[in-house]
């Protein structure tokens, strides 16, 4: 049988968390929640949350990880044996599957998007109709879905130093690179000034308990807490690495790419007169004209497409991951196998997705699409289910001892991070999960 992996060094496994959590959730979904929930007023309450309700967690499941040495299944099974906490595993595993099988859609667009930059074909007066295009012609986006996912398969299956780590060692600072150039371009249009006070000028009239609520589920969306993702990777990682400095470096790097996805975006934004509070659609409908209207726009087109296809599968890598993990279990030598078995169902479960917006656009679930309905299972419902579950576990279950050895830090950080994951945490979940259901209600 071969030997379990562990990442080659501290910086490897903080560069390959770091990319789990800044994907779709910073570059994309971070603009626009910033756009429509009042500009500065939420990054500062997106930067509370992260540290004060999203980190707490995220170092649960560092802790579970590490202690387990295992994929989540059987992490739950060494820590608590006899006792149904396995199926906070098998939870990940499911949503794994899912969040991946929306996720490569949106990397298949991605990819539409960046060839047509390359081949010169985003020359168009109408980005909104092109997208609609795109987004409609099953041929093209399945066959982009499955080139994402074949790219997310080859990574996995190289195993966590010869694949997820060495992609990750050249992805995330290359999106660095990117993201500062881009950001330099946009800083230095006329009126750009506009968006970076719009980003860090607070306007505290637009303070109210609806926009910390968004905040903070923005907070564990774009930490990817709550399906394991993390707790999978801490599992490979050496008993010397310090949990507590690694779980601050990535939620210090997710709150600094989502604050320079805001620089790329808003200075440009306002600099053309344009509204920053267009939805979803920034990214592929408002930027894409946005470049076309800058001098060399083409080739910053291109950088930002480079960039967002990084940042999307370094996100997959450790969604796959946390299937494969708990698919092979112990048997290391299936690895690649396993990869290539569940890449190939993640696309089949996948294809409705890709589809509800062209030929199944009419067919609904709860009034939502396809598509629509498992990002909302998976960032409504199982994330917050998933993130609850790991603090109680991480809170109640594990003694002080379990957890003080493990942390190895000074006994009053110890005793801050045990109270917020005991109490803060799951308050603030709960909170956010029955505001949601009262919204749905009413």
């Amino acid at each position: 049988m071969a030997p379990r992996e562990q990442w080659t060094s501290k910086l490897g496994f903080i560069l390959a968390a770091a990319g789990s959590a800044i994907g779709l959730g910073a570059i994309w979904k971070f603009p626009y929640m910033v756009g429509t929930n009042g500009g500065s007023v939420f990054v500062l309450l997106f930067i509370i949350s992260t540290i004060g309700i999203g980190l707490p967690i995220l170092l649960a499941e560092f802790v579970i990880g590490r202690m387990g040495q295992s994929d989540a299944v059987t992490a739950f099974k060494r820590l608590a044996p006899g006792k149904k906490w396995p199926i906070i595993g098998w939870l990940g595993f499911a949503f794994g599957f899912i969040v991946l099988s929306f996720y490569s859609v949106v990397g298949g667009w991605i990819l539409s998007y960046l060839v047509r930059a390359l081949t010169f074909q985003l020359d168009v007066a109408d980005f909104g109709a092109l997208f609609a295009s795109i987004t409609a012609n099953p041929l093209e986006i399945l066959l982009a879905q499955a080139v994402f996912l074949l790219l997310t398969i080859w990574i996995v299956q190289g195993g966590i130093k010869a694949g997820i780590e060495r992609a990750s060692r050249w992805m995330m600072p290359l999106l660095f690179i990117f993201f500062i150039i881009l950001a330099i371009r946009s800083l230095t249009l006329d009126g750009a000034m506009e968006g970076v006070r719009f980003l860090f000028v607070p306007d505290w009239s637009l303070l109210t308990g609806g926009t910390f609520l968004v905040a903070l589920g923005q907070a564990f969306f774009s930490l990817s807490v709550g399906v394991t993702a993390m707790m999978t990777y801490a599992s490979y990682l050496s008993k010397d690495e310090q949990l507590g400095q690694s779980a601050l470096s990535v939620s210090i790097l997710n709150i600094v790419i989502s604050i320079l996805a805001g620089l790329v975006i808003f200075p440009a934004v306002f600099a053309l007169g344009l509204s920053p509070a267009e939805g979803p659609g920034l990214i592929f409908i408002i930027l894409p004209a946005i470049f076309g209207q800058i001098p060399f726009g083409g080739f910053f087109m291109i950088l930002f497409f480079i960039l967002m296809l990084f940042a999307t599968l370094t996100s997959s890598m450790s969604m796959l991951e946390i299937v494969v993990s708990t698919g092979i279990r112990a048997k290391y030598d299936r690895r690649k196998r396993a990869a290539w078995v569940f890449g190939a169902l993640i696309f089949i479960i996948g294809i409705p997705s890709a589809l509800s917006f062209g030929v199944l656009s009419e067919f609904t679930i709860f009034g939502d699409t396809i598509f629509d309905f498992a990002d909302l299972l998976t960032s409504r419902i199982g994330m917050p289910i998933g993130a609850l579950a790991i603090s109680i576990f991480a809170g109640f279950v594990l003694t002080n001892k379990q957890t003080t050895d493990e942390l190895n830090t000074h006994p009053l950080i110890h005793s801050v991070w045990k109270f917020l994951v005991k109490y803060a945490a799951p308050a603030a979940i709960i909170i956010i999960f029955v505001t949601w259901i009262f919204e749905i209600l009413s």
